[in-house]
Order: C-alpha cells, then sequence, then structure tokens
C-alpha cells in the first residue's frame, strides 16, 4: 500500500488514520491522481465504521489494506485520548470528495457504484452541474449481485476511470472493494458511503451551524430514527468503552506513527 508523503498517521484502536490537513490531503490527492504509482484506495473512519472493525476481521482486514482518513467528532475524541490532540481535519467523505473534485482542475473520468437507481442518477447530475469539466459514468446502482460481480468490474474497466466512487455502506463497500478492486476499476478509488444520497438531494444535509459544531449526527438521527437509533444511541457509549479500554488496556502511543 502506499504511503502518504504529507503528514502523519494515528493509531486509531489499531487502525491506521491520516493526519492531514485539508490542503495537505487535496495536495495528497493531486498527487496520487496525477502520478505514475500504483492504484490508491482510500476508506473512511467514523465512531460507527470504528464499531463494526472491532467485530468485523474482513471489515478490518479491508481499512488496513488501504488507507484511512478521519471522519466525524467520535475519530477526534479517540485521538485527542490517545496523543493529546484532534486530527488536524474532519476529512468526512461527504465534503471531502466533492472538494477535491473541484480542487482537480484537469478534467478527469469519475465511476460511480451505489445507491438507488434513482438516487444514483440524481448524484451524477449533481456531480456534472457542480463540476462541469469532469465526466460521471454511473456503473451501476448498488442493487447488483455480490456474489457475480463479473459483469461490473468489466464494466468499470472499460471505463477506465479516474477515480471510482462506491457507496455500498459500511461495511460491505469495504469487503467488496478490498476482494474485488484491481488495477484498471481506477486509479483512485474511495469508498464513499451515503454520498451519492446526499449529493441527489435523497437525505439531506444537516444545517451549517450544527456540522460547524460537529453535531451532524444529530441531525441524521432526528431524520432517520428507525433506522439510525441503534448506531448513535447504542453505537456512541460503545465507541467510547472501546476508546477507553485501548487507552488502559491497548498499545498506546504517544507520537504519531511513522510514515
Amino acid at each position: 500500500m502506499p504511503v502518504m508523503e504529507n503528514g502523519q498517521h494515528r493509531d486509531i484502536m489499531g487502525i491506521r488514520v491520516a493526519a492531514l490537513g485539508w490542503s495537505q490531503a487535496l495536495d495528497e490527492f493531486a498527487r496520487a491522481i496525477d502520478g505514475d504509482g500504483p492504484q490508491r484506495i482510500f476508506n473512511f473512519l467514523n465512531a460507527n465504521n470504528a464499531n463494526l472493525a472491532m467485530r468485523n476481521p474482513k471489515y478490518r482486514q479491508g481499512l488496513s489494506r488501504s488507507e484511512v482518513l478521519p471522519d466525524g467528532v467520535g475519530v477526534d475524541i479517540a485521538s485527542r485520548a490517545f496523543y493529546g490532540t484532534a486530527f488536524p481535519a474532519n476529512l468526512n467523505g461527504t465534503d471531502f470528495i466533492p472538494a477535491l473534485l473541484v480542487h482537480s482542475d484537469r478534467p478527469l473520468k469519475v465511476a460511480l457504484i451505489g445507491a438507488r437507481p434513482e438516487n444514483l442518477a440524481r448524484a451524477v447530475a449533481g456531480f456534472k452541474a457542480a463540476t462541469p469539466w469532469h465526466e460521471f459514468v454511473a456503473v451501476s446502482d448498488g442493487y447488483f449481485d455480490r456474489a457475480d460481480s463479473s459483469k461490473i468490474l468489466a464494466d468499470l474497466a472499460a471505463v477506465n476511470p479516474d477515480i471510482t466512487l462506491i457507496g455500498l455502506g459500511s461495511p460491505a463497500q469495504e469487503i467488496w472493494i478490498d476482494t474485488h478492486i484491481r488495477q484498471g476499476h481506477g486509479r483512485v478509488v474511495f469508498g464513499v458511503g451515503a454520498l451519492f444520497d446526499f449529493v441527489s438531494g435523497a437525505v439531506p444535509r444537516a444545517p451549517l451551524f450544527l456540522r460547524d459544531l460537529r453535531l451532524e449526527w444529530v441531525w441524521r438521527l432526528i431524520i432517520e430514527p428507525s433506522r439510525l437509533w441503534r448506531r448513535y444511541i447504542v453505537g456512541n457509549p460503545v465507541f467510547l468503552f472501546h476508546v477507553l479500554r485501548y487507552k488502559l488496556f491497548g498499545a498506546r502511543r504517544q507520537a504519531a506513527l511513522p510514515v
């Protein structure tokens, strides 16, 4: 797996997470997309994903074989507990992916896999409206037969994208990426969760003041309580327990992992 030249990494409960500011992260993406190195795969870690990694070895393996970016206040809490400081930036995919597309002025070919068909189509339209100099190709919605991905992979290889965005939800997308995505399926690949639902407008973003307060999870709980109550009401205390246990008994580090 390629390593990042800018910044350092931090050990968040055994998961190596990049500690980059916004400008460093955007520069890192430019280096990944414009360089001649191997394929780069990026995923995101938030409190819920950390909980999943504690009990799902295949998911944890998928994260370990990718480059992981910090997402949300939960991993900042963990970073403060382990290192005394938060991550330099909250690089959640909902904000970071659109930002890097704006940041890249060279026309790129972007492949999308995931979401409901109607949300995927609206997400493509939303991306095109925001960054019309890029080409966006909807390869497949998220409702294909995971047991036989050969057609999806052949279609993806035919597109030969610069960037591939895969939104199948965690842990499915990280496991699918780890077991199926190879060279020719995108120079840079991101597991993007619910990004297409947000870009399509199917799921509204929290008001800016809540995002600034790092409370977007509260907004999501309010608008989707039946789906998300377990993730946040149960999951947040479980995550804090994992943080405490790792601080007391895990492989604690007082400085960031070396690059």
